[in-house]
């Protein structure tokens, strides 16, 4: 019998740091008889007014006072922030307000040990565990207006690390969320700073968690620039990586001056990136049928506890077509970035068929395991069968959402090459007893199952690719 068998669909992207967050995986999503959500008005998206806050933790204290060093720094720059008692209701060149908090564990209290595994940047246990003990904090609120939106945070960075090493603490980039050593600060905040306005990725961070069957990733530090963070929603975890360099590249545009021309509409054009290492880096990982544009739908966020306090932006696919939310993101991302998705027809082999018979043993631990919780950042993907209208089958993957017995339901993973009433993205039920092989992908990167597609694979190159 003669089947076609689907590969996976890919969109390759450059690298990206996303964090799964596992704290924030309690989060629910919004009731869905909520009224419909407000389109994002027309206009510039800068705030004219920015503040944000850097802290120096110390192990426990530091050697001197935090305020005089900070005179003391400032005094050796030709083009300073002003050192002001108070910040201004409207700041215009940049200023720093300093103080120190000596009550830390009621006041300031440091981010804990379970945090840390996720949110330190370069700390060793040893100072994890200090950071736990800390008796001081040296915060400094940083303020300027949006003709200085750069410079200000060039400045706000260089003082922060200089702070960090002069008076032996780490940096605390409240925006983010986030603890660094000097080193690491200087790695990632002000080394990868090389045009004028910086891959602001590195400058923020996105956290990424499960809410309810599916997955909600947030931006956290875009208030550094005066501009919304932003939110994406319902879509599964094999598209994280994908989905959080769509949000790195929208507001990668929002901080360039992006200006909405049309409420709740925006066209974003990957070539239009000034920044030319994000946009080479973007421009030639796509794949030949890429369009480099998505066609976004703009909505006012809806806040969640632990969002940042700042305007949210939600991004949506309605411009695309598709039965529902998740057809209309696979719509845009392979519309976007492009996509490989191949039918082979092959005979089902002794071997090929003994294979999916160890696949199948697998599957009542993997349910199990299933129920039970899979880690942030992990998901379970089906090869499974679907009828063509003219009787024959085509097997696709399907990452599962729920697992109930014999049912599951998941995401349709590719695009049918001969059944039009399914699209790539669709929700699909299917049956524990028809799945073919299975894929599981850790956290980590690491992957279980699919030893089919090896021997398909190996099938192709003994046939010469036919």
């Amino acid at each position: 019998m003669r089947n076609s068998i689907r590969i996976l669909q890919v969109a390759l992207v450059a690298a990206l740091v996303l964090t799964i967050c596992t704290s924030c995986s309690e989060k629910r999503n919004g009731d869905p008889a909520e009224p419909k959500q407000e389109a994002i008005p027309a206009g510039v998206l800068m705030d004219q007014s920015i503040r944000f806050r850097y802290a120096i933790y110390y192990l426990p204290s530091p050697p001197a006072d935090p305020l005089v060093a900070l005179q003391e720094l400032l005094s050796k720059e030709k083009r300073p922030p002003a050192l002001v008692n108070e910040l201004p209701d409207k700041p215009g060149k940049p200023v720093i307000y300093g103080r120190s908090v000596t009550e830390v564990q009621t006041k300031y209290a440091p981010p804990d040990m379970r945090s840390l595994q996720y949110f330190g940047r370069g700390l060793t246990r040893d100072q994890a565990e200090e950071l736990q003990k800390s008796r001081q904090v040296f915060i400094m609120e940083c303020a300027h207006d949006k003709e200085h939106t750069w410079e200000g945070l060039r400045m706000a960075n260089q003082i922060a690390e200089a702070m960090a090493r002069e008076t032996g603490g780490l940096v605390w980039d409240e925006m983010t969320h986030e603890v660094f050593t000097p080193v690491a600060w200087n790695n990632m905040r002000i080394q990868t700073w090389t045009q004028d306005i910086p891959d602001v990725s590195d400058q923020t961070t996105i956290h990424a968690y499960r809410s309810d069957e599916y997955v909600r990733a947030i931006t956290l530090g875009m208030a550094k620039f005066g501009l919304p963070d932003v939110v994406a929603e319902d879509f599964s975890w094999s598209l994280n990586r994908t989905i959080g360099h769509l949000i790195n590249l929208f507001c990668q545009s929002m901080a360039e001056g992006a200006v909405i021309e049309r409420p709740g509409e925006y066209d974003l054009d990957i070539r239009r990136i000034q920044n030319s290492e994000v946009r080479e880096a973007q421009i030639t990982s796509l794949k030949t049928n890429a369009t480099a544009v998505a066609l976004l739908s703009l909505k006012k966020g809806k806040w969640e506890q632990g969002d940042p306090e700042n305007r949210l932006i939600e991004l949506g696919f309605e411009r695309y077509p598709g039965r529902d939310v998740h057809a209309k993101q696979a719509e845009m991302l392979s519309s976007l970035f492009g996509f490989e998705d191949d039918v082979t027809r092959v005979t089902h082999s002794e071997e090929l068929l003994a294979a999916s018979r160890r696949a199948k043993a697998r599957l009542p631990a993997l349910r199990e395991e299933f129920v039970e919780g899979l880690d942030p950042g992990e998901f379970i993907q089906v090869k499974t069968p679907f009828k063509t209208p003219d009787g024959g089958q085509e097997w696709m993957w399907v990452e599962i959402t729920t697992w109930e017995g014999e049912k599951i339901k998941g995401v349709l993973k590719n695009e049918p090459f001969n059944i039009p009433s399914l699209h790539g993205g669709q929700i699909v039920n299917v049956k524990q007893q028809d799945v073919f092989d299975y894929i599981r992908r850790y956290p980590d990167g690491r992957q279980e199952g699919n030893e089919t597609g090896a021997i398909i694979q190996k099938m192709q190159q003994a046939s010469g690719g036919q």
